[in-house]
């Protein structure tokens, strides 16, 4: 594949369209550390490496479009959950954000749980060594046949979801002559700060029992009344991609508000509570993430003033961070083909990928960064959307962002903080073949997950 060095390319738009960022950066060719991972760097030659590898030579070897995870950047960040939150507490990482077999085994290595939402993933899991005990089972439907594995497995927990699941899994464990560790997800009718479709802790969605009405605290009256379970604490999740602290707060204080009317009802303390994950990440430079340790200080505070205020022993606490993990650890790298400028609104850039591999764009309007990586430009900025290549005019992958003017087919360009949702929710649309998860680490690049192959495709279709 050719890239030319000095190209040249469309002009920058005189008119910016309504809702554009309100101005270019300074320097194009700047990598903000906030939305890039720990080893990405620019090159003296001006070309973006990970792990001590150039974009280059990782297009060259592995193609694009590919996702690139930091594996330092990675640990680092599971360790410095684990870290912050100390041994009094757990921290599951949620599996739904990125699951792999090799994520599995770093967590492993790093002391973290692992949350998982499905049969694949508790294979996933299982497969790569991590010990059942150490696995949360969630999901709002889950099956028979999930239950049951889960269950012979000897999860360490599994989070009921519904008056239905708490006799379901009662009486699964029962007949396999289990007693299972459980807890209740409730909600709690906090509204959370972010899309509609990630707000999980108001009443109107598929997720938990409401905490009004009683619902909440009748789920309780029978999951104790049943051998087959052992209840041991209340979960509880409000969201994803938050960066406001009050919503956990209230949170907390309903949900111990429940612990305090259970003590007062059963005579029995539960020992945990669960109060999800969904910290936000940079994903531009706008947003503003807090850092593990100050979560932590900010989540035990809470719990332990809540509790004391309602004389309840403070419970063992858990999160489940996922997108705060993996997500500012990976990058998507695409190779530029069709560019278009339209005078007077944008230049629209098109890439070798698209909502196949990033779906978050249309689905959630989610933003993204972007940059040129495979060299270094002194042009112009210009007012680009990186679109995909897909039959859909909504297939978006940056709506609006500046790149160099003299962007031209065949350059390299990357969007950072990729690592969480892409893959877990990438399609064969269009009969498009997912990218590998290539992880890279101290000079090494290796494939986690291969790319998929016309030969994959093929051998499903059966017809």
């Amino acid at each position: 594949m050719s890239r030319s060095a000095h190209p040249a390319g469309p002009r920058h738009a005189d008119v910016l369209p309504e809702g554009h960022p309100s101005a270019p950066p300074a320097d194009l060719n700047h990598l903000d550390r906030k939305v890039w991972a720990s080893t990405v760097t620019r090159t003296p030659e001006g070309v973006v490496s990970v792990g001590g590898v150039e974009v280059t030579r990782l297009a060259e070897e592995f193609g694009t479009p590919a996702y690139f995870l930091d594996e330092t950047d990675f640990r680092e960040r599971a360790r410095a959950w684990r870290t912050a939150f100390g041994s009094d507490a757990d921290v599951f990482y949620a599996g739904k954000a990125f699951l792999s077999r090799a994520v599995v085994r770093w967590l492993h290595d790093e002391g973290l749980n692992l949350d998982v939402c499905s049969g694949g993933e508790l294979t996933t899991a299982l497969s790569a060594g991590m010990p059942a005990d150490r696995i949360a089972f969630h999901g709002n439907n889950k099956s028979v046949e999930e239950i049951e594995t889960a269950i012979r497995a000897g999860v360490g927990r599994i989070v009921l979801d519904s008056f239905q699941e708490i006799v379901r899994v009662s009486h699964i464990a029962q007949s396999l002559g289990k007693r299972q560790r459980v807890q209740i997800r409730i909600t709690v009718g906090v509204e959370a700060h972010t899309h509609e479709f990630i707000a999980t802790a108001h009443e109107d969605q598929k997720f938990g029992i409401p905490l009004a009405g009683g619902q909440a605290a009748e789920a309780v009256r029978r999951a104790l009344q049943l051998d087959g379970l052992e209840l041991v604490g209340i979960h509880s999740h409000i969201g994803s991609q938050i960066f406001d602290m009050s919503g956990f707060e209230v949170a907390a204080h309903r949900v111990v508000g429940l612990l305090k009317d259970i003590r007062d009802e059963h005579g029995v303390e539960l020992p945990e509570i669960d109060l999800g994950g969904g910290l936000g990440i940079a994903y531009t430079s706008d947003d503003d993430p807090r850092e593990p340790h100050e979560i932590a200080k900010a989540l035990t505070e809470i719990v332990s003033r809540e509790c004391e205020g309602a004389k309840l022993r403070t419970p063992r606490i858990s999160v489940e961070p996922g997108r705060a993990i993996v997500g500012p650890t990976a990058f998507t790298l695409y190779e530029v083909g069709t560019i278009k400028p339209l005078d007077g609104l944008r230049t629209y850039v098109s890439v070798d990928g698209g909502m196949s591999d990033n779906i978050r764009t249309a689905l959630y309007d989610a933003e993204y960064s972007v940059a040129l990586v495979s060299r270094t430009s002194e042009a112009a900025p210009m007012l680009v959307r990186v679109v995909g290549k897909h039959c859909e005019s909504g297939d978006i992958v940056v709506k609006d962002a500046f790149l160099p003017a003299d962007l031209a087919p065949g350059d390299l360009i990357a969007v950072p903080a990729t690592g969480a949702y892409c893959r877990s929710m990438a399609s064969n649309y269009n009969h498009a073949l997912r990218p590998p998860v290539v992880a890279v680490r101290e000079g090494e690049a290796r494939v986690i997950v291969r790319r998929e192959t016309e030969e994959d495709l093929l051998r499903l279709d059966v017809g």
